[in-house]
């Protein structure tokens, strides 16, 4: 409703086809009948709401295109980013977070700090230019392709499978960097304070190994903050989506929002933002399912 009425109400939703030269008078009639446009508001979101629910969200303004099959495909493109992204930055964020826990104060320690403080600084398109430039840079001077730097795949790519990785290395590299430094900041700052909890002092004082207090006692009570974060930051990783696709040329979500954006395609941004609302929801819950998993006492209360 929100979506609907926010981006209803401030603009004319034909506002910017009205401008294009090709566009007659008859086909602007025809895209205002067809979404009810002359009818009240209350009465467009009841037509929008039904072709959510029954008619896979309904067509575009401009060419009456359906808008399901080009959102579930890019959804499907930037579920290959994003889940992979996620998957290393979570892995290697707990390494280093737990080790630079165990080391406080260490080199060790000040250097995650360090690289942790470029990754909250560097602005994710520059970071982005950085590695395009520099695997340029690494063809044109050994002839060796690490990876590509634009596109989903190769016309005609001899195997699949490392054609695919190789376009994706840059843009979940660029992903994965932000939230390495977001993550074991959080990782290292609750491991911290669980070492210091009654508890492990009485694991340690029983005699348990160091390997054992840590993975058993210390890990699984500090991974609750890490995922907390990590459920609140895929809306933020979103947003850097939208840059990144647009940066590697990734035709998934961030692309299509910057297309039907340029192209005013008013219906298609509600179907975006509809879509990217309930994935942020539904890791909100999957959160709250985990922090069950991993602490028995929130089950009993």
């Amino acid at each position: 409703m929100l979506i609907f009425f926010g981006m209803s109400l401030v603009t004319d939703p034909i506002s910017q086809i009205r401008l294009v030269p090709d566009v007659s008078q008859q086909t602007i009639q025809n895209i205002v009948d067809r979404k009810h446009l002359d009818d009240p508001v209350i009465v467009q979101y009841g037509f929008w709401l039904k072709d959510v629910f029954t008619n896979q969200f309904g067509t575009t303004m401009l060419g009456d295109k359906p808008i399901w099959p080009d959102l579930s495909r890019a959804m499907w493109q930037t579920a290959q980013l994003v889940l992979v992204a996620e998957f290393i930055a979570v892995a290697i964020a707990i390494v280093l977070g737990v080790l630079a826990a165990k080391k406080q104060y260490s080199f060790f320690d000040y250097a995650t700090t360090t690289i942790s403080f470029f990754g909250f600084s560097v602005p994710i398109f520059w970071f982005a230019l950085i590695l395009q430039w520099l695997t340029v840079s690494l063809f044109l001077a050994t002839g060796f392709r690490l990876a590509y730097t634009f596109g989903l795949s190769s016309p005609d790519p001899a195997n699949w499978f490392i054609d695919r990785l190789q376009h994706m290395i840059l843009p979940v590299t660029a992903l994965a960097y932000v939230s390495i430094a977001q993550y074991s900041r959080y990782m290292r700052s609750s491991m911290l304070d669980v070492l210091h909890s009654d508890y492990v002092r009485t694991a340690k004082a029983k005699g348990l190994s160091d390997r054992t207090v840590t993975m058993k006692h210390a890990l699984r009570n500090a991974l609750i903050p890490l995922v907390t974060v990590v459920a609140l930051n895929v809306g933020a990783l979103l947003g850097g989506v939208v840059i990144t696709e647009t940066i590697f040329a990734w035709p998934g979500m961030g692309k299509l929002f910057i297309t039907a954006l340029a192209r005013a395609e008013l219906y298609t941004l509600m179907a975006w933002m509809l879509v990217a609302g309930v994935i942020i929801i539904v890791f909100n819950l999957l959160a709250d399912i985990l922090y069950a998993a991993l602490d028995p006492r929130i089950r009993y209360e």
